[in-house]
């Protein structure tokens, strides 16, 4: 049976476009664009995140000693394209046993990062960027003319999870990772790619699928 679309910014389901409405609508949320089902890990996952993708699909390149890329999630459908894009890995952590992190690049006001991220609000929220940034991620790739760093703040979240979120080419990035402590992964100075960009044919290392993506 295959998955129906869901809610990016509570997982709900979602009324499909009819006669009297041509948007996918949360009884939460109201109008929203739809969480297409997880992507499993591997080429063909990678290639459907690709497939009219309007925000950037960010990885860690070189990814971190013993991460692998663990699936794909997207936001939008035919009509709308990618509104939103989350890039799933997995490894060990620099302080204690295995980890998780998500980056999601997305317009404004789609939610998927701030579910993740366990936020009430579509957005980073009030107070947002008022103190300096806690970390820095550097993005570029071959084709790009320079590599832009991009300030990261650490935003509250549930006691499970650690979150960073800035603004890169114009859209939210966030990363969001598990346990807390993972966030020292990005104290170092971590590259991030647009796969999307041309020449960005990278042997990727794949794992199993992330429950993260649908949790």
């Amino acid at each position: 049976m295959r998955a129906e679309p869901t809610c990016p910014r509570c997982a709900g389901p979602l009324s499909a476009p009819s006669l009297w409405s041509s948007d996918w609508s949360c009884g939460a949320h109201g109008a929203v664009l739809p969480r297409q089902p997880s992507k499993r890990p591997g080429a063909e996952g990678l290639a459907a995140a690709l497939r009219d993708a309007r925000v950037p699909v960010w990885t860690p390149w070189p990814l971190p000693p013993g991460w692998l890329v663990t699936g794909f999630a997207t936001v939008g459908d035919d009509r709308s394209g990618t509104r939103a894009c989350a890039v799933a890995l997995a490894g060990p952590g620099l302080l204690t046993g295995p980890a998780d992190l998500l980056l999601i690049a997305e317009q404004p006001g789609v939610g998927l990062g701030a579910h993740h991220a366990g936020l009430d609000g579509p957005d980073p929220g009030e107070g947002f960027g008022k103190e300096p940034p806690h970390v820095k991620l550097v993005v570029g790739g071959p084709a790009a003319t320079a590599e832009h760093s991009v300030p990261m703040w650490a935003v509250e979240a549930p006691p499970d999870r650690a979150v960073y979120v800035g603004e890169a080419l114009g859209d939210w990035l966030w990363a969001v990772l598990w346990p807390p402590d993972a966030g020292a992964l990005l104290l170092e100075r971590r590259h991030l790619l647009d796969l999307r960009e041309p020449g960005m044919e990278l042997d990727l290392p794949y794992g199993a699928f992330s429950p993260r993506l649908d949790g």
